[in-house]
């Protein structure tokens, strides 16, 4: 009935907020930026209705949780970063038709969601970092999902994952995308040492890492990725322990999945942490 059109993994770097304005970090994060706009170019080419973002600033202790507000208005400024993010103002349509219908499948299929709809939640910035950039004239209805599952598990989020598709493409009228909002490697640079890591990942072995797992997903190596994607997340603090990945590669077929990204901009370092936008294509399950 309805199609997942495109999904990818993106960056939501708070540096690219940083390098709209003036100073010395002006440009430092255009290729990104650049990178979000030409995802955002071919979700309007495919006919996208509404991004479905799976966001790891959105913490959550029980269950999986939609934010399907029917619209979104405010100015934001990162509790975590409030010399990085502030008062960035937006606004955004929002698709309680389709969080609801999320909801419903993933319920049926036996995890525990519910969809919020009737609510003051806010969005975060890894779902207002890649609006800002692809969706700037309101073009596309959102839809934010908890990706920073505290007490969850990462194949019940790939089920989760399979549900969000399910429910697209057997009961939504629509063109859909969705986006894994997150890091690679999370190790940010330890506090008094930003700076000079600010295009910098941590660790050799963080970045040497990441560099083998973005190798695999381009040769579309899927079953070794995901055998390794638990130990992976432990070893590279894997930002909101790398859920969003897991419901990205759920709604694709997790390990049975086989076709290899496309690499939208290139691996950077950015205050510690590895970053990538990769377009994962959608092939049938």
């Amino acid at each position: 009935m309805g199609t997942l059109a495109l999904a990818a993994k993106i960056t939501h770097v708070p540096s690219m907020y940083l390098s709209e304005l003036d100073g010395p970090n002006k440009g430092c994060r255009q290729a990104a930026i650049d990178g979000h706009k030409e995802i955002g170019r071919r979700c309007r080419a495919l006919g996208v209705d509404t991004i479905v973002v799976f966001d790891v600033h959105w913490l959550v202790n029980s269950e999986y949780h939609i934010n399907c507000a029917p619209h979104f208005k405010g100015i934001y400024t990162s509790n975590e970063l409030p010399h990085f993010i502030k008062n960035l103002p937006y606004e955004y349509p929002g698709n309680p038709e389709l969080g609801h219908l999320l909801a419903k499948v993933a319920n049926e299929a036996g995890v525990a969601t519910r969809a919020h709809s009737d609510t003051t939640l806010e969005l975060e910035y890894g779902t207002l970092v890649p609006m800002r950039y692809m969706n700037e004239d309101q073009h596309f209805k959102v839809v934010c999902i908890s990706g920073w599952c505290m007490w969850h598990d990462l194949p019940t989020s790939a089920k989760f994952g399979l549900a969000v598709r399910q429910a697209i493409e057997d009961h939504y009228d629509g063109t859909v995308a969705i986006f894994a909002s997150g890091s690679l490697s999370h190790h940010f640079a330890n506090n008094g040492t930003a700076p000079q890591f600010m295009h910098k990942v941590w660790d050799p072995f963080l970045e040497q890492t990441d560099r083998h797992v973005v190798d695999l997903w381009e040769k579309g190596e899927w079953k070794t990725f995901c055998d390794m994607l638990p130990l992976y997340n432990e070893k590279c603090w894997g930002e909101g322990g790398m859920h969003d990945t897991a419901m990205l590669l759920g709604a694709l077929g997790w390990d049975k999945y086989t076709a290899p990204v496309e690499v939208i901009t290139p691996y950077f370092g950015s205050s510690g942490t590895g970053q990538i936008n990769a377009i994962f294509p959608v092939t049938p399950l």
